[in-house]
């Protein structure tokens, strides 16, 4: 059985979105827990930066996909100079925990979740 492109790209997309996101849920275990090193942060780091290189890269249509993917780029990018763990957990943790409200926010957007009158309809 052979697959169509559009169906191939769909895998595509899916896979690269779930690494996003285990890259993401890794890094906000990594700045939670107080006994990691900065040597163990960023062999983990390095480790997930590089297979998420290996990924093939995908065209993101959401703001939310897009941020995370910035967000990742912008942290190794930060790493590469000299830094104290502890300066910048406090920070990301922040930054992680905004991406996580702009995933969650996309989750009730349709008008029958907005509270209005109930009765309104029935004027």
């Amino acid at each position: 059985m052979r697959y169509t492109p559009k169906q191939i790209e769909k895998y595509q997309r899916q896979k690269y979105i779930t690494f996003l996101e285990k890259v993401t849920k890794n890094l906000f275990k990594m700045f939670r827990n107080r006994d990691i090193t900065k040597e163990q942060f960023l062999k983990k780091f390095e480790e997930l930066k590089s297979n998420l290189d290996k990924q093939i890269d995908i065209k993101l249509n959401s703001e939310y996909h897009e941020q995370m993917k910035s967000y990742i780029y912008r942290l190794y990018s930060e790493c590469q100079s000299e830094f104290k763990l502890d300066d910048i957990r406090e920070i990301n943790m922040t930054h992680l925990n905004r991406l996580q409200k702009l995933k969650n926010g996309n989750s009730y957007k349709k008008d029958k979740h907005k509270h209005r009158s109930r009765n309104e309809d029935w004027g």
